[in-house]
């Protein structure tokens, strides 16, 4: 077999100062790289490289394409140049890419303003978009203040994130760490994630989702859905998220689902060694979820939530309520099982709340189970 090729953005006419648009000669590597028959390298050296919004799309001749990143890629100081084009960096349709270290600064910063002064503003770019795309591994990749979403998987299969670490302000408006939907055999392993909004997202029609070994905060915690925005959904299945630490969240583990018609589900839901520190509602599932209250107040939710374990969760809340789980009327939340579950507020014991919701408990738990045993 052919050695790989390597296609340096230098080469092909990138600039590193941070003030020269390089997206050219990032597309033009891309093409390269992605007509090769062989394995492929695209390299960027170090340097500060500005991005206009790019994106690189297969289907390729190869399913082997490395991007080595010893630069950090900078997306324009205006927010208006891409806020509107829904990506800053995207991949569509690729099989076999990897992302290997790197950073990327989507300089999202002014937009947050715009937005908190209620201003006319552009919605957001995510800063790293893959859609359709199978085979995808990134690996120490850093991504700070990302004008929205830092990394989105949507429609992928078998894909590994490992010692990613991403960061925006506790206060920046929509700027979730990951968000995976439609996906399935998603692996996230050994990353810090702090954010204004989820550390990681899970959205419809994801399936076979691992989450280990992360640092969640500031941010809205770890969330599966909104689910239930549409009454046709697909539903979101065997999620394991495991030793994980939260820190000062908004939330711990969360499910949450909008109160209206819907035939989606959550189901085969595992936390497992969970550290909480200062969490505001460490365990929650919320099946009203309904901003402004528009589109769904007095309806029940529709997503069935069942089989969802909470196994070794320890630590602090930040509310006297650490365990809420407010299910629905019509489908109500059956097999929560709490297994060996400790949390306190303020040195003192804390309080669950349970409505509509079946399930079990095992091992010590405080605060004291409020579940209803079939």
């Amino acid at each position: 077999m052919a050695a790989p090729v390597t296609y340096n953005v230098v080469s092909l006419g990138a600039k590193p100062g941070g003030r020269t648009d390089s997206s050219k000669a990032f597309l033009a590597a891309w093409t390269q790289a992605c007509n090769s028959k062989t394995p492929s390298t695209i390299y960027v050296p170090r340097g500060r490289f500005l991005l206009l919004n790019v994106a690189f799309r297969g289907p390729c001749k190869n399913n082997a394409i490395n991007l080595r990143l010893d630069g950090t890629l900078v997306a324009p100081s205006d927010y208006r140049v891409i806020g509107n084009q829904g990506n800053w960096i995207f991949f569509e349709n690729v099989n076999g890419v990897t992302i290997n270290g790197g950073l990327l600064d989507g300089q999202g910063a002014g937009l947050w303003s715009c937005k908190a002064s209620g201003r006319n503003c552009p919605s957001g770019a995510t800063t790293l978009g893959f859609t359709n795309s199978n085979n995808i591994a990134i690996n120490g990749l850093t991504s700070l203040n990302s004008q929205m979403f830092h990394v989105v998987f949507n429609g992928c299969h078998h894909v590994n994130v490992q010692g990613v670490t991403i960061s925006a302000a506790g206060n920046s408006p929509n700027t979730d760490g990951i968000h995976v939907e439609r996906s399935s055999s998603v692996t996230i392993m050994n990353t810090n994630i702090g954010t204004g909004d989820d550390c990681v997202s899970v959205g419809p029609g994801t399936t076979n989702l691992w989450i280990e070994n992360v640092h969640c905060g500031p941010g809205h915690g770890i969330s599966i859905g909104s689910l239930g925005k549409n009454a046709q959904e697909p539903g979101v299945q065997n999620v394991t998220v495991k030793t994980v630490t939260f820190t000062g969240t908004e939330n711990g583990a969360r499910i949450k689902s909008w109160g209206r018609q819907s035939n989606g589900f959550a189901r085969n839901i595992i936390f497992q060694h969970i550290i909480m520190n200062n969490v505001q509602n460490p365990i929650l599932i919320d099946q009203n979820y309904c901003p402004n209250n528009k589109n769904c107040p007095g309806q029940e939710s529709g997503v069935k939530i069942s089989d969802v374990t909470y196994e070794d969760v320890h630590g602090t809340s930040a509310s006297e309520v650490a365990v809420k789980f407010t299910c629905s009327k019509k489908d109500p939340c059956t097999g929560i099982k709490l297994q060996n579950v400790k949390l306190t507020y303020k040195n003192e014991a804390a309080e669950a709340s349970c409505i509509n919701a079946d399930g079990s408990a095992s091992g010590v738990v405080h605060p004291t189970s409020c579940l209803k045993g079939l």
